[in-house]
């Protein structure tokens, strides 16, 4: 129970975070304005960067589509990642945090994630283990 409920708050506070930065582009505050075209897109780019961004987010949100929205969040993120290194911008290690998190909480919520993606050959069903490469 506590590691669900664990999980559960990590996600909110992912969520919220990215919820908060995608409808502030949404709006083209000047804050995500001004950020954007620091790092080389245009400002015209600005929504549609917010709209990506909750979609990404709205994935993960829902249960039956949490993992597909944390391989789409770890895609965005790692543009992100790229976008602020080539910047030389020192938080360019704050996305992958975020990606990491989100996968964290994902494994909190639900343990069959952690035998799925760290499975080792002797932990394959016996249909999987015995086809030849």
């Amino acid at each position: 129970m506590v590691r669900l409920w664990t999980g559960r708050i990590v996600a909110a506070w992912i969520v919220l975070f990215l919820l908060v930065d995608g409808v502030m582009k949404l709006l083209k505050t000047n804050a995500s304005i001004e950020g954007t075209v620091r790092l080389g897109y245009p400002a015209r780019l600005v929504m549609a960067i917010g709209v990506a961004e909750l979609v990404c987010v709205a994935a993960y949100v829902f249960p039956r589509t949490s993992i597909l929205g944390a391989i789409l969040l770890t895609g965005y993120l790692g543009g992100a990642t790229a976008t602020q290194v080539r910047v030389e911008d020192p938080w360019f290690l704050l996305p992958i945090a975020v990606a990491l998190l989100a996968w964290g909480a994902l494994w909190l919520r639900d343990p069959a994630l952690g035998r799925l993606v760290f499975a080792t050959r002797s932990t394959y069903p016996p249909s999987v283990a015995t086809r030849s490469t």
